[in-house]
């Protein structure tokens, strides 16, 4: 290996671990991208051969163009920033804990041996921090996954969710995500999966089982969140944007992408795109499977939002690529059934509210007589819940069998959308009612 390594011009020397992997002993050979790119190797190992770049396409290794060489030579005018050392942190700023849990969420070997591992020595195999051990400083992924507070060091790495309550965006609440990036990903998403998407059943005539349908797939939202955070920039201050109006969702992350990809040809049936603004983010990102990478982000959109019946996404950025927005229209029939759920909602009574909260966890029939202090006869049963599984407010979590044993029942998203309108004019007299105490 370091025959070879020396046969690299210039030299580059990969980071190599023999593990036990299903009962074999394999070597591990890890080639970080090299500062010092681009790199040629023999074309031959006999004496004299020439020094030729390499580039990969797909699965093939193959020789570089005279174009290819000159854009490799390009890329290596500048480190990725992801993969540069900060200078104003200190090894200490990297936290062992937050290391350990991606350990042991990516079930690396190197979970054990941390423990007996000098710190630097563990942060070194991460590759990262990087320089010698009179200055060991780390690097910007480094600060980004394992401190709990990056902002301090890249302001605007953060995630803010604005809900607006009509289209033009007069009143709205905003909800801020913060801690490292790992971690902005999953309590985002939660948030949008507890609080925005809702699911939606149509019966249809003469058929059993009933068509389900959210107002937006979660996997489409989770998909264009994660791109938004593995290719922004972070020396820009501005955060990404999660803005949620009636009738649809914007992800906006800055800047835009890069090229060859523009304004022209971001939503063609085919998006290729060769380069990658945060190669080290995506690693960590993949290792935590939040992302696959190789441009599969765009097609799992336009899939998702397809399976779910909803209109297409739109990709969006201007001539000069200083945004990117990802628009994800709502189902046309979930925005219809939330317009009536809202009519629906002014007419309910209080017990319709207290059983649609009591079956956002499934419920059992008698389980929820039993909240009500009904009896099992049949009669509370046609009274209290048929009624709310022919508005379409429940469903059954069983359809082609409505009296299954294990039949329960759910808050449809309808239901909840009846939910969410109440508590909205709940809040809203009650602010009018304390403006009416402050003014008197």
């Amino acid at each position: 290996m370091l025959e070879i390594c020396h046969k690299l011009r210039p030299y580059y020397a990969p980071l190599v671990e023999p593990v036990d992997f299903q009962d074999k002993k394999i070597l591990i050979i890890w080639a970080p991208g090299g500062s010092n790119r681009p790199y040629k190797a023999p074309e031959k190992l006999s004496k004299g051969s020439v020094y030729i770049p390499y580039i990969r396409h797909y699965s093939v290794t193959k020789k570089a163009s005279l174009d290819e060489e000159r854009e490799l030579l390009s890329m290596a005018n500048q480190i990725p920033f992801d993969d540069q050392i900060n200078h104003r942190a200190a090894i200490t700023d990297l936290n062992l804990t937050l290391i350990k849990s991606h350990l042991a969420e990516t079930k690396s070997a190197l979970l054990s041996e941390s423990t007996d591992l000098p710190f630097s020595d563990l942060c070194r195999k991460m590759n990262i921090v990087e320089g010698p051990d009179e200055y060991l400083k780390p690097k910007n992924v480094g600060l980004l996954f394992f401190n709990e507070h990056p902002e301090r060091f890249f302001r605007g790495a953060q995630i803010d969710i604005v809900e607006f309550e009509d289209e033009i965006g007069n009143r709205f609440t905003e909800k801020t995500f913060t801690g490292p990036i790992q971690q902005q990903i999953i309590s985002a998403l939660t948030h949008l999966k507890n609080n925005v998407v809702t699911e939606s059943v149509r019966q249809v005539s003469g058929q059993a089982e009933a068509i389900r349908f959210f107002n937006y797939p979660y996997e489409a939202i989770e998909e264009a969140v994660v791109n938004a955070l593995y290719h922004r920039s972070y020396q820009d201050e501005s955060p990404v944007e999660v803005r949620i109006f009636p009738s649809k969702i914007e992800i906006i992350s800055y800047p835009g992408p890069l090229p060859p990809l523009n304004k022209d040809n971001l939503n063609n049936e085919r998006v290729t795109a060769r380069k990658y603004r945060n190669r080290r983010i995506g690693d960590f990102l993949k290792e935590l499977h939040l992302t696959e990478g190789r441009g599969t982000g765009f097609p799992k959109i336009k899939r998702a939002m397809k399976e779910n019946g909803s209109p297409k996404p739109v990709f969006e950025t201007d001539g000069d690529r200083n945004y990117f927005m990802t628009i994800l229209a709502a189902h046309p029939e979930a925005r219809v059934s939330e317009q009536v759920s809202e009519q629906v909602s002014e007419q309910v009574s209080e017990q319709v509210i207290q059983i649609l909260e009591f079956c956002k966890t499934e419920r059992k029939k008698q389980e929820i007589l039993n909240y009500l202090n009904l009896s099992s006869a049949y009669r509370n049963y046609k009274r209290h819940i048929l009624p709310l599984l022919q508005n379409g407010l429940l469903s059954f979590t069983i359809p082609d069998k409505p009296r299954s044993r294990l039949q329960k029942y759910r808050t449809t998203g309808s239901g909840l959308a009846v939910l969410k309108h109440r508590a909205k004019n709940g809040e809203d007299e009650n602010h009018l009612h304390n403006e009416a105490k402050m003014t008197t």
